[in-house]
């Protein structure tokens, strides 16, 4: 009982600190820099209690006796955890000039970021497709809000109001297949749902391949895989920096966290039956992922363009781990991790530019920008460099893996497919470097604030680089290599857990 409930407590915190900051919201002598720091403890003592807990102890179900078999507790589910909280952390701490330089910041966006950080905690954890929802809708529901906090903004109101209607609409879709999976399972924990599917014959599976389909469209339409993408440009546009940069950096992963558990282990053996399927998806979000981002003139929409893109070299990575490459499955938990650290770095400079300016940032605006700001145009260059898969960077090694594992699984077309999107984004992503660096702007150049979000941008900077070259350079720092045998420790964890 003792050790169940030291295994839920980084969960446990994050619930705790979001009820705290509900309730703090209405006190008003708390200032933005409190509310800012309470939240970020919070989300500090869930991310070391997390840490100190990775690693080295069997996968386990919580609280059998009461729930069945829906909490899992694994390295996979505490590695996520781990990005969930760290993307939190940063989206704060990084965020503190532009949320100064906003008056509509007050105590219920923390609450609100906490219980996001809460829902996608309970995705990774969960085992079974009731809580699975309920986990997704808690995610959801706060981003939603998060998007339109700036009520005043027309295009925030906009962009929440689609991204509520569509998300609802795809949460209907999820609820479904749940519904025809229990019918032909008679319940809908994973674990039940693995050993049926290992058993059925191919007429009793019907049922339950129809209903992970509609489950496979919500988690399709939430990662903006083509064609069901038509909501992210304009929610990234007209959600605030720090909300956009959240989303990016840990909501995406988070549905993630779900799809993986489902399809290489749930799923697994019928894994063939939606690969053919997921192949022209992903043919279609790296060609319209690609468009997108070509065609857009602000920073900001050429990043939610590309985030498509990315998605589109996920799914490669998850048709190939269904067609039998041991490369795949570590490699999307790489490309999550690589990902990761390239978007929010990206983002938190737009956001650090952004607390001193009140208008979207195009390419014109970046003219020139190296000579104003020299150094946050050299982090800027190194997270566009990571993103377009530049040699020595994390996101190179990130498409290394990926396409290593198309080819092993014989998916030659998408691996060629993948590597001329990779070579198209260099467009998209060098130009903004060039605009940087290559054209003269106006104004003088600016002496650099060393505050905490300069600071951050430039470790996230550092640990790009590092995860490129830095294998051996340092004794027992661990770099690319590292990186790697943590993805597939945690990939190894994945299993039908012991009912």
């Amino acid at each position: 009982m003792m050790q169940m409930l030291l295994q839920a407590l980084p969960l446990a915190v994050i619930f705790a600190g979001a009820f705290v900051m509900m309730l703090l919201s209405r006190t008003r002598t708390f200032g933005l820099g409190r509310f800012n720091l309470v939240a970020v403890a919070f989300l500090a003592v869930s991310f070391l209690l997390g840490l100190l807990q990775y690693g080295g102890s069997a996968p386990r179900l919580l609280w059998q006796g009461t729930f069945g078999p829906a909490f899992i507790v694994d390295d996979f589910a505490r590695l996520f955890d781990l990005m969930f909280t760290a993307g939190a952390m940063l989206t704060l701490l990084i965020n503190t000039d532009y949320f100064r330089s906003r008056r509509y910041y007050n105590g219920e966006y923390f609450a609100l970021i906490l219980f996001s950080v809460f829902g996608m905690m309970m995705l990774a954890h969960t085992n079974e497709l009731v809580s699975a929802f309920i986990a997704l809708e808690t995610a959801s529901l706060s981003i939603y809000a998060l998007v339109g906090y700036h009520k005043n903004n027309l295009i925030s109101s906009e962009a929440m109001m689609k991204y509520l209607v569509l998300g609802s609409m795809t949460g209907v879709f999820f609820m479904l297949g749940t519904a025809l999976i229990y019918g032909a399972v008679g319940a809908t924990d994973l674990t039940a749902i693995a050993a049926f599917m290992q058993h059925a014959g191919e007429g009793e599976q019907t049922m339950v391949i129809v209903g992970g389909t509609f489950i496979i469209v919500t988690i399709l339409f939430k990662i903006g895989a083509v064609p069901f993408h038509s909501w992210v440009v304009d929610v990234y546009h007209g959600a605030p920096y720090p909300v956009t940069m959240f989303m990016a950096s840990t909501f995406k992963i988070a549905v993630f966290a779900i799809a993986l558990r489902l399809y290489l282990v749930d799923f697994a053996t019928v894994q063939t039956v939606w690969t053919p399927v997921l192949q022209a998806v992903t043919v279609l979000t790296l060609l319209g992922g690609s468009w997108l981002a070509i065609s857009q003139q602000t920073v900001k929409r050429m990043l939610a363009g590309s985030s498509i893109v990315h998605s589109g070299y996920l799914l490669i990575a998850l048709t190939s781990a269904g067609m039998g490459s041991q490369v795949a499955a570590p490699a999307i938990m790489f490309y999550l991790i690589a990902y990761f650290l390239s978007a929010v770095g990206a983002f938190g400079v737009l956001s650090s530019i952004a607390s001193q300016s009140r208008r979207q940032m195009t390419y014109e605006d970046f003219k020139g920008f190296a000579d104003r700001h020299p150094y946050l145009a050299l982090t800027m260059a190194v997270f566009m460099l990571s993103l377009s898969g530049f040699p020595s960077t994390i996101g190179f090694l990130g498409k290394f893996y990926i396409f290593s594992g198309a080819i092993e699984s014989g998916q030659l077309l998408l691996a060629g497919l993948g590597i001329l999107t990779a070579f198209i984004s260099v467009y998209y992503y060098f130009r903004l470097i060039a605009m940087m660096y290559f054209y003269p702007g106006e104004g003088e150049a600016q002496k650099l604030r060393v505050n905490l979000s300069s600071t951050l941008i430039a470790v996230m900077a550092v640990l790009i680089i590092w995860g490129g070259i830095g294998t051996s350079l340092i004794p027992f720092v661990p770099g690319a290599d590292g990186i790697i045998d943590v993805a597939q420790q945690a990939v190894a964890a994945l299993a039908v857990p012991t009912p």
